[in-house]
């Protein structure tokens, strides 16, 4: 593996990796040059495990012997020699705009998102995250996914991208694990409007779509554990408003998970973790 030794955060090289802070710049320079970035040695091991390819590293000299096999792995691999850079921690900093305190960065090719279809063929339990904006609970419930046995995640248009930095390090790599895509024609509208192919394609696909959200009609998560259909899709709103009035409209039925202590919600991640964990 060629291992550059960097004295200065200007060479052109590092262009994948420079600004990581600016959330705004890393969405359009990730979709544009069709990348993401894995954090921590763990995250990176699990992406090269499950087939991803990588562009380069970017590492503190102390954490190269830790990831040396893995280096060799991959030099050795079908993709050729893959550049590693190396640069003390107040240059890491310089570069990415934070404290570098996992070991390493690796930029990764960014794979093509599958059909909804093909993603959920074999499934009987998957979760859809609707417009979920806040990248820490979108990594926090792929993370509950892969503990509590959900075959696949659907993420709609307008949902944090699970690849991104704070996602992926949060997931501890499961967003690597657990077989997800986009789940276009997603309802963002009144209902009452005529449907949308989404929650149709779900049912068409034989699952029943139960929205987690709070109202009269809505059984309880204990009701569903105990009388859950063969193929069921949970469907998880949004930080603060949660799901849409048109998505709640158009599923098959309501959850809403009994609470005490007059809380009557749990943050998402919560929640998607206790709805996982009864119908597993």
């Amino acid at each position: 593996m060629p291992i550059h030794t960097l004295q200065s955060a200007d060479s052109a090289e590092l262009a994948d990796y420079t600004r990581m802070t600016d959330v705004a710049l890393r969405r359009s320079l990730e979709a544009e040059r069709g990348l993401f970035m894995a954090e921590s040695s763990t995250v990176i091991r699990r992406a090269v495990a499950a087939g991803h390819r990588p562009r380069s590293f970017l590492m503190a000299p102390k954490y190269l012997a830790d990831l040396d096999p893995l280096l060799r792995e991959v030099g050795a691999g079908e993709y050729g020699p893959v550049p590693v850079y190396l640069a003390e921690e107040d240059l890491l900093k310089q570069i990415t705009g934070f404290h570098l305190h996992r070991g390493a960065l690796a930029a990764m090719h960014r794979p093509e998102l599958p059909a909804v279809a093909d993603v959920v063929t074999g499934a009987r339990r998957v979760a859809v995250l609707e417009d979920i904006v806040d990248h820490t609970n979108v990594g926090a419930a792929f993370r509950s996914a892969a503990a509590l046995g959900v075959d696949a995640v659907l993420v709609t248009p307008r949902c944090a991208d699970p690849l991104y930095r704070r996602s992926v390090r949060v997931s501890m790599g499961t967003v690597f694990q657990v077989p997800w895509t986009r789940i276009r024609d997603w309802p963002h509208t009144a209902p009452g409007q005529g449907r949308t192919g989404g929650i149709d394609l779900l049912r068409e696909l034989g699952f029943t779509v139960a929205a987690l959200a709070l109202g009269e009609e809505a059984i309880s998560l204990d009701e569903l554990a105990a009388h859950a259909p063969e193929r069921l899709a949970l469907v998880l709103g949004t930080e603060g408003d949660g799901l849409g009035r048109r998505t709640v409209a158009e599923a098959d039925l309501s959850v809403q998970i009994p609470m005490a202590g007059a809380v009557d919600s749990l943050n998402v991640a919560a929640a998607a973790a206790v709805a996982f964990w009864a119908t597993r």
